[in-house]
């Protein structure tokens, strides 16, 4: 159990850091009482994390270790991809973050709920709790979420600014990679070499598309800036 909390705590930490939810957090603290928004993103982490480990065991239960493990660091690749190309709040997640409701609580805890649900950080709660204790995971992955929206808070209410959002996503995606790759070793030990081909041939794959989207991202990113400068006389 401690090792699956330590892990669990180590990935969702890291998958959490430059999230969109991180954003959210840091946006509420500018506004409301540090404590409050805080409480209320752990209410709404315990509750997705719960159900997110409750998917995540019952589906590990009925498929081999192995394959789990294979499976699982593949997902680590994509959770590294994804956290490269970055997250932003869209226009409904930016609102939620900036009105003012009557109740502080209600409005915060809601507003992650929903902005958690089909996340990097749920994903990669399910993935864990396959192969490893479901406790440790759904105490371990709370926690680590907890803490990296009070990193967030903390910022947002001393600094009133965002974090360095490249140089943490660049970090955040070699613990990712590196967390896939030993996964990937570890469910292909001893697998016959069908196996260890498609899944290389995969972890490629998926390397490559996504390495290619996230450059073609870049480069409109790069297209469209100059056009939002403003126009000088």
């Amino acid at each position: 159990m401690i090792a699956a909390m330590l892990l669990s705590f180590g990935v969702i930490f890291v998958a959490e850091l430059g999230d969109k939810s991180q954003l959210m957090a840091m946006t509420y603290a500018l506004r409301y009482r540090w404590w409050v928004v805080l409480l209320a993103i752990t209410a709404a982490t315990t509750a997705v994390h719960a159900v997110s480990v409750f998917f995540g065991h019952f589906l590990g239960m009925s498929i081999p270790s192995d394959t789990m493990s294979i499976l699982a660091g593949l997902a680590m690749l994509v959770f590294g991809l994804w956290t490269i190309r970055g997250d932003h709040l869209d226009d409904a997640e930016a609102a939620r973050a900036e009105r003012v409701g009557a109740s502080v609580f209600l409005a915060v805890m809601s507003s992650f709920f929903l902005a958690e649900l089909g996340d990097k950080t749920m994903l990669a709660t399910i993935t864990l709790s396959t192969n490893n204790d479901w406790l440790g995971v759904w105490i371990g992955s709370t926690i680590g979420m907890v803490a990296a929206d009070a990193l967030a808070i903390a910022v947002g209410a001393l600094l009133g600014k965002h974090l360095p959002e490249r140089t943490i996503a660049r970090a955040a995606a070699t613990l990712f990679f590196g967390f896939g790759a030993w996964l990937l070793w570890t469910g292909l030990a001893g697998a016959e070499a069908v196996t260890v081909i498609a899944t290389l041939s995969a972890a490629v794959v998926l390397l490559g598309v996504g390495t290619a989207y996230i450059i073609r991202l870049r480069r409109a990113d790069d297209v469209q800036q100059p056009h939002d400068e403003p126009v000088r006389n």
